[in-house]
């Protein structure tokens, strides 16, 4: 039976939408004081009054995730008198799909350092105030793409797998001070980041097909794997990474050569047009 959260201090980043927010009202409900961050004061805002009208304790703080002055600024506003903090779950993450050999150089980059950069500087200042509190629970999101080889998908799946990595690190340097840190990897979920692949049904069904839980995802289904990573029901478990995918990483990913426009990478390398062909193999 799950042991409620009466007293502790959570941030939840990307927690104005999506599964953000999903995870703030999970935890929430089960007696958290929950402040959600993000860049946009206005969604941050409408989110927190959302919660607050079901009588759940929310803050909200405006913050630029790849900022460190900001993320240091917002896990201050999270944390109690003491700058103590218990949890922390950080969202945010995206990369476009892209051949390989097209990517731009500077937006490779910025896909790349926009899902690692988030998860660092969280982990960081608020592995501080964890510190400070004598334990703490540090959960990331990632994605099945950092398991799998997922074409066209490269700077986010490279971003993703940066963060499963850097929390098998962090775990094995934080806990012995009563730090657990771990990652959850969900599938394709129904969000509002994911509502372009949700209204093209050739695309949703190919996801779907290579499941053998023959659903997409949910937020709840997310938010419930971040609410027992960090609860005290996982004290014993740190530095994983828990696919909630409906089995999709048993299968292979989609390939998004069959399903999407992608520009011919050989005939672009090569000088030559296409008629709106695929990236072929």
């Amino acid at each position: 039976m799950a042991e409620r959260l009466d007293g502790r201090r959570a941030i939840v980043v990307g927690g104005g939408s999506g599964l953000g927010l999903g995870c703030a009202r999970l935890l929430a409900e089960d007696g958290c004081r929950v402040t959600i961050a993000g860049r946009t004061g206005t969604k941050l805002k409408d989110a927190a009054a959302l919660l607050r009208a079901d009588g759940l304790l929310v803050d909200f703080t405006v913050c630029d995730a790849l900022d460190g002055a900001a993320v240091k600024a917002a896990v201050a506003v999270a944390s109690d008198t003491d700058g103590a903090l218990d949890i922390a779950v950080v969202v945010p993450g995206a990369g476009a799909v892209s051949p390989v050999l097209l990517f731009d150089d500077e937006e490779f980059s910025r896909q790349v350092d926009g899902n690692v950069r988030p998860v660092f500087l969280f982990l960081k200042y608020a592995g501080q105030a964890m510190v400070r509190r004598g334990s703490g629970s540090f959960v990331a999101i990632s994605s099945t793409a950092a398991a799998f080889s997922a074409r066209y998908l490269a700077s986010y799946s490279a971003g993703k797998a940066a963060v499963d990595q850097l929390v098998r690190v962090a775990a094995n340097e934080l806990g012995h001070l009563g730090i657990r840190v771990n990652s959850v990897r969900p599938g394709m979920t129904e969000t509002p980041a994911t509502a372009a692949t949700f209204a093209d049904d050739r695309l949703l069904s190919a996801f779907v097909e290579g499941q053998p839980i023959g659903r997409p995802g949910a937020v709840t289904d997310v938010a419930a794997a971040v609410r027992f990573l960090a609860g005290p029901e996982s004290s014993w478990i740190t530095g994983q990474q828990l696919a909630v995918d409906g089995g999709h990483t048993l299968r292979s990913f989609v390939d998004y050569a069959e399903l999407l426009p992608l520009p011919d990478t050989r005939a672009v390398v090569l000088g030559r047009t296409t008629e709106g062909g695929t990236d072929g193999r």
